[in-house]
């Protein structure tokens, strides 16, 4: 019966703690096809939708053979979505510094975000929760979704320097 006090509060504070951190959504090996060296965390990754557009013929024309048109062709325009690539939970390439826990990066990080008024909080190097709901406003249009800042976005907010090939 003792534990039970002890047990209650703990349990509250996890309902109320904000987005928490998995252990399955920092790489514990990454994807398949990792490279040597890269980091991968998971998120949401947004679905990639292809649409087309195109006009198509709905009642053809009616002519007597004279040339003596009866009925006007009627046209519509027809639109397709087509899903390329499903929405789900994907590995994506992260900053390695983010995910060693750089006290330095992840004060970057936090000034980054504060530029963009998307933090509000001292740059004092903890990835704490404050800093991953700015990572995951920031990441909302462009994906992933999730608390984990992709190395896109870091090199989006000029953290990460991009290759000779824009790599």
């Amino acid at each position: 019966m003792r534990r039970a006090p002890v047990l209650l509060p703990l349990a509250l504070a996890a309902c109320v703690a904000g987005p928490q951190v998995g252990r399955d959504d920092v790489a514990a090996g990454g994807p398949a096809e990792a490279r040597d060296g890269a980091c991968y965390a998971r998120g949401i990754v947004p679905a990639t939708l292809e649409t087309t557009t195109r006009e198509v013929i709905e009642t053809p024309a009616m002519r007597l053979p004279d040339g003596t048109v009866l009925r006007e062709e009627v046209r519509a325009t027809v639109t397709e979505t087509v899903e390329l690539e499903p929405r789900g939970a994907r590995w994506f390439e992260a900053p390695c510094p983010l995910m060693a826990g750089d006290a330095d990066f992840v004060a970057q990080v936090q000034r980054a975000l504060a530029a963009r008024g998307l933090y509000d909080g001292p740059a004092h190097g903890r990835y704490d929760q404050p800093t991953r709901a700015a990572v995951a406003a920031f990441q909302a249009d462009t994906g992933p979704e999730s608390v984990w800042l992709s190395l896109e976005s870091a090199r989006r907010l000029g953290l990460v320097a991009l290759g000779r090939d824009g790599a």
